[in-house]
């Protein structure tokens, strides 16, 4: 049985990636991990996967139409273009052009969450100015609620503290990820931005008083982090705490119904649902076109109580989320409730490790508890949690408003 205590399960100084790797940056570091023939196979996977046509991901190929419409939900829109052109200014002629991509870039699709650097797109925030991170936060600070600012802070802590363990702070530190704007700050036509790394994947797109933030890839490893600056927390506790909770309350038959597997690592399961990147997952990068079966326990079957807790339990993965667009999201969850779906695989006791998944047509949620990948547990353990959220039927990154948007604007020029 895999220990509690993710310190049973931290490296030794004698494993490669541990000692070999002080002092190296994170490209030299890298280097030798993507010459593996498993590291070669993915990238040329994800390569292929990032050159199809965006569609969004789906139950059975087909989007369907008419779930995303423009509105106001009351976001800033005056407050992030200034934060954005601010931190802008501060940039580079070089570090500009690098960073500021046009709105329809492939590179959007091209976040990735391991610590290794699969590509060199964009520019690393560890390598700017210290004005312009302090402008990032200004940044992240206008498009987030000040729980969600708080939230994706401490995830890029979280990164500090592996790195910390370590003694790999040349790898894993709060400024390790990518950074790149797409199209340009505007009040009235759309742009967006995104940073990815280790653990954290961040997708913004902004129409005006509008915003998505989708998709959104979360982690950490271990969930418990205690900082050499003398800072503690944990993560992923509410998104744990209520799943498990809203799984218990269920009746024997529909938590019959909603297990598809009673093993986290079941032999039953067929090839494409396990793989050694996202293990559970199945939104995780470049997954953008992913057709995701519909299974388990449909809500259409809970009791009031347990919808409003499956509702609860959804708004948990949007704290991140301003307070207007929020509202809209869970509005737009709860129009389509009688149509979502809950399923699980692995135990349900109080210390059983878990993977669950909420689908309907506007959201796709999953939390998944994780094997080791810089701890040494082989089986997956509560102290490493991946947590990924997806807007399905061609609305991540926006992009179902995006083409409303233009198809608006091509009405009104019509008719000008």
């Amino acid at each position: 049985m895999t220990s509690t205590d993710y310190r049973d399960y931290i490296l030794p100084e004698s494993y490669d990636r541990v000692g070999k790797s002080h002092g190296l940056d994170p490209v030299t570091y890298s280097q030798p991990v993507l010459a593996t023939p498993q590291a070669v196979a993915l990238k040329a996977e994800w390569a292929r996967l990032q050159d199809e046509p965006f569609i969004g991901i789906t139950h059975d190929g087909t989007p369907e139409p008419g779930l995303f419409t423009l509105a106001d939900e009351g976001f800033d829109v005056e407050l992030a273009v200034s934060a954005m052109q601010a931190m802008l200014a501060t940039l580079t002629e070089a570090e500009r052009a690098a960073a500021q991509k046009p709105l329809d870039h492939r590179n959007w699709r091209g976040w990735y969450n391991p610590e290794l650097v699969f590509n060199t797109e964009g520019v690393r925030l560890e390598n700017l100015s210290e004005a312009s991170r302090d402008c990032f936060w200004d940044v992240l600070s206008s498009c987030t609620s000040a729980r969600g600012f708080q939230k994706i802070r401490r995830l890029m802590k979280a990164n500090l503290f592996l790195g910390e363990l370590y003694d790999l702070t040349n790898i894993m530190n709060q400024w390790s990820y990518h950074f790149e704007v797409f199209g340009n700050p505007s009040v009235s036509e759309p742009w967006g931005w995104h940073i990815y790394g280790h653990h954290v994947g961040f997708n913004v797109l902004i129409l005006g008083r509008q915003m998505v933030i989708s998709p959104t890839f979360m982690g950490t490893e271990p969930n418990e982090v205690v900082l050499k600056s003398g800072e503690f927390f944990a993560m992923f506790k509410e998104e744990e705490a209520k799943g498990l909770a809203l799984m218990q309350s269920l009746a024997p038959a529909l938590q019959e119904q909603a297990t598809i597997f009673t093993l986290m690592e079941d032999p039953a399961m067929p090839a494409w649902r396990f793989n050694f990147a996202d293990q559970r997952h199945l939104g995780g990068a470049f997954q953008d076109n992913r057709i995701v079966p519909v299974e388990g326990a449909c809500a259409r079957d809970f009791t009031p109580e347990q919808r409003h807790a499956l509702l609860d339990l959804c708004e948990t993965f949007y704290i991140h989320w301003p307070d207007g667009p929020r509202r809209a999201r869970i509005r737009q969850i709860e129009d389509h409730l009688d149509r979502t779906f809950f399923s699980w695989i692995g135990g349900h006791g109080d210390d059983d490790p878990f993977y669950y998944h909420i689908h309907s047509p506007v959201v796709m949620l999953e939390f998944d508890h994780h094997s080791g990948m810089w701890l040494s547990n082989t089986e997956p353990a509560k102290f490493h949690i991946h947590v990924i959220s997806r807007i399905p039927n061609g609305n991540d990154y926006g992009r179902a408003l995006i083409a409303a948007h233009r198809a608006r604007n091509a009405a009104e020029g019509d008719h000008a």
